[in-house]
């Protein structure tokens, strides 16, 4: 296996293996990626994007995230990035444009994976 494949394997990983916090054990691997799933939403400018998402039932342009976030191009496109190798978004090249839509199986995970519902108190 080379290091592409672990690439891929390292992008897909987070949202695929996480296990759901109020579970009765969380394995030292679950527990890894259900950690770099938070951090790819630790940044505001990342939440934003997501809640942006999660409004719209179309993919959003990325040009259309500079303005509402008040963000660069470059800083834009970055985190961008951080959310699409997390395995929350999706990416579509249209011509010159890209766009972005959340990833319908990776927001069922994130819901699963935060529900803490009937843990405690």
């Amino acid at each position: 296996m080379g290091s592409a494949s672990t690439a891929v394997s390292a992008v897909l990983e987070p949202v695929a293996c996480c296990a759901p916090l109020a579970a009765p054990t969380v394995s030292d691997e679950e527990a890894a990626a259900t950690a770099a799933l938070f951090r790819a939403l630790g940044d505001p400018a990342r939440v934003r994007i997501v809640n942006t998402l999660a409004m719209n039932a179309e993919p959003v342009c990325a040009c259309e995230f500079e303005p509402a976030l008040g963000l660069s191009q470059p800083t834009v496109s970055h985190h961008l990035k951080k959310l699409v190798d997390a395995g929350l978004l999706e990416r579509e090249q249209r011509g010159k444009w890209a766009y972005f839509s959340l990833k319908r199986d990776a927001v069922e995970k994130l819901a699963a994976v935060a529900d803490l519902k009937g843990a405690c108190c």
